[in-house]
């Protein structure tokens, strides 16, 4: 009879404890409120001191990250994938999306209700976001200080 023994897992391949760094979307409307969750519960996980402004932050930013890719980087039948690193000082957000058109700051508009996500980036992480071209896409990131 052959017995087979299960050898613990080197820790370079140990699964890892609390929620993962990393979630694909599809392109399509609920994916934002997915991001929120999954951000939210990254965030309170990794940083259990955190305020709830500076969780309640990470949410925001990741949620007009998310919806300005599913807006204007996807098609249908595309996905999103969120990145995140978190600690006790700031929270990085990267939303990667396959186009390569960046987004640009443009002023408020009275008559419809857009335009206003990067302003808001600009608020929560004031010199602290941008994007870089990757091989099939961009990324677009912002880090959220903890204060």
């Amino acid at each position: 009879m052959i017995k087979f023994r299960r050898a613990e897992l080197p820790a370079c391949c140990a699964p890892s404890v609390g929620p993962p760094p990393i979630l694909l979307l599809a392109s399509e409307p609920q994916s934002a409120s997915a991001a929120r969750k999954f951000v939210r519960e990254f965030v309170t996980y990794h940083v259990p001191d955190a305020s709830d402004n500076y969780v309640d932050a990470s949410v925001l930013v990741a949620c007009e990250l998310v919806t300005n890719a599913l807006r204007y980087g996807t098609e249908p039948g595309d996905t999103v994938r969120v990145v995140l690193d978190s600690d006790t000082t700031r929270t990085r957000i990267e939303v990667h999306d396959p186009v390569r058109r960046h987004p640009k700051v443009r002023p408020e508009s009275a008559e419809r209700d857009r335009r206003r996500g990067l302003i808001i980036l600009d608020f929560l992480c004031p010199d602290a976001w941008g994007v870089d071209d990757i091989p099939m896409g961009k990324t677009v990131w912002a880090e959220v200080s903890a204060r």
